[in-house]
């Protein structure tokens, strides 16, 4: 699995507020995601708040407009499963590309959480579920929060 090998991190979260925004689609994997989520932003002491969007092609736009009106930091979750059609490439593209975009448009940290598989059960293996291999809205949520900090101390803010 590609989560081998990623470091320990922990960060204080305080004085933050964090947005994380979910997909509807794939519900059992995109909901472990979000709990791994909110869990490290919780222990953290971050405050956050939770929006759903339609799918993954939208997390770019609301993300943009979260860190626009006073998010510190998004955590962007979505799954895209890959079918018989190009549809794929170009909706995992799209949420690729728009959410880099988004953060350097803002200056603000985007944490990735769209998980692009081949299958379902590869979702469920990185949902933090139990019997799940890896955590990757842990793993978005922590990015978040310590690109936050990387962030303030550049600017001097810390």
């Amino acid at each position: 699995m590609s989560g081998a090998g990623s470091p320990t991190i922990a960060i204080d979260g305080s004085g933050l507020h964090v947005t994380i925004i979910a997909g509807q689609w794939h519900e059992v994997i995109t909901d472990g995601l979000i709990a791994g989520a909110t869990r490290v932003l919780e222990e953290s002491g971050a405050s956050y708040s939770l929006v759903r969007v339609p799918g993954s092609f939208e997390l770019p736009v609301a993300s943009k407009v979260a860190l626009e009106n006073g998010a510190d930091a998004v955590v962007a979750l979505g799954v895209i499963i890959r079918g018989g059609t190009p549809h794929f490439e170009y909706v995992s593209a799209a949420a690729t590309d728009g959410l880099t975009r988004v953060a350097l448009d803002t200056g603000k940290p985007v944490g990735f959480g769209v998980l692009t598989l081949d299958d379902e059960q590869q979702g469920l293996d990185r949902a933090g579920l139990p019997g799940s291999k890896e955590d990757k809205g842990e793993e978005a949520a922590t990015a978040a929060l310590a690109t936050a900090r990387v962030l303030a101390d550049l600017r001097g803010q810390a």
